[in-house]
């Protein structure tokens, strides 16, 4: 994995279909604490716990959940990973995105960090991508 996760050495990741980089780092410190997501010189926040949320929450899925990426002006598709990540039942209440205009993409820039943190499996298609939580290894 290329990085660490933290502000001097984020992880750099690219979106699922490959065609856009961006990184991103834990801010602890950050009040909540943050997952930071730099793509060219946006920078959107997300809470933290985001990370353990979504894994756990696709384990509880039976089959591959559609990504349903979309800015927050617009409405996520039902179902999808950016419809849970604003959803009032969500562990957080709401919205994962931090900051005011810059809340939605959840479902883009997220399911490649936990794919990259071995806890997902994600499609790479042009479009239309989803994901699905890996199975646990056979010991």
């Amino acid at each position: 994995m290329a990085g660490s996760g933290t502000k001097d050495d984020p992880w750099r990741l690219k979106t699922p279909p490959g065609t856009s980089e961006y990184t991103m780092y834990r801010d602890e410190a950050a009040d909540p604490p943050a997952l930071v997501c730099q793509v060219g010189s946006t920078q959107l926040r997300y809470h933290l716990s985001a990370i353990d949320d979504l894994a756990t929450w696709l384990r509880s899925q039976p089959d591959w959940v559609p990504l349903g990426a979309a800015d927050e002006q617009k409405p996520a598709a039902d179902g999808t990973v950016e419809a849970w990540g604003r959803d009032e039942s969500n562990p957080v209440g709401g919205w994962y995105g931090l900051r005011k205009g810059y809340r939605g993409r959840f479902g883009m820039y997220l399911p490649p960090l936990l794919e990259e943190l071995g806890l997902v499996e994600l499609t790479h298609d042009a479009r239309n991508n989803s994901v699905r939580a890996k199975e646990a290894a056979s010991a």
